[in-house]
């Protein structure tokens, strides 16, 4: 699923903004990024946003990210040690090598950190833009099992996220001066 915000053919607004649901919806809560972006879809949203259900596509991600965008939001099932159902905002210091690690390439699991970690490696061996700024909607699972479905405290953190990612929006929108497009409702 990939939806975006119409501008004019060819002219790429400033502030272009790419929110990501990552996760596998046969792993019960793990489907938590991919029901919200499935959610902000159906939504109007400001111009210059798309979104995208990249679910298990960690690398097709990562080749995503060169293509210029000055803000990602990228929205996963994220174990904090929280109680289940809390939702996180975690803004990951992107800085060129503050990523940890190297990269593993598990084409079916790669977790936003690794994602990171090979637009690391791929801007540095094939040019392209990094995004300014990185920020992860994580929600805590109660479970990740062969199972489809969230549990109700994950299932009732997707609205909060939605509020949280459009708040997000509006605020990019405002600080890159891009224009506001369609009014995303408010919480």
């Amino acid at each position: 699923m990939t939806t975006s915000a119409h501008h004019p053919t060819g002219a790429a607004p400033r502030g272009r903004t790419l929110v990501a649901g990552i996760g596998n919806v046969f792993l019960g809560d793990d489907g938590f990024g991919v029901e919200t972006a499935r959610r902000l879809a159906g939504l109007p949203l400001p111009e210059g946003v798309e979104v995208v259900d990249v679910g298990v596509r960690g690398v097709h991600l990562a080749y995503q990210l060169l293509d210029g965008y000055d803000t990602v939001v990228l929205i996963d099932a994220t174990a904090r040690g929280g109680t289940p159902g809390t939702v996180y905002l975690i803004e990951p210091d992107t800085a060129r090598g503050a990523v940890a690690g190297g990269v593993q390439v598990d084409g079916h699991h790669m977790s936003p950190d690794a994602v990171l970690a090979l637009l690391d490696t791929l801007t540095a061996s094939a040019g392209g833009s990094r995004p300014r700024r990185v920020l992860v909607v994580g929600c805590e699972p109660e479970r990740v099992a062969e199972e489809m479905g969230l549990s109700a405290p994950v299932e009732a953190a997707v609205d909060e996220a939605v509020r949280l990612v459009l708040r997000l929006l509006r605020e990019e929108t405002a600080v890159s001066g891009a224009p506001a497009g369609a009014a995303a409702p408010g919480p």
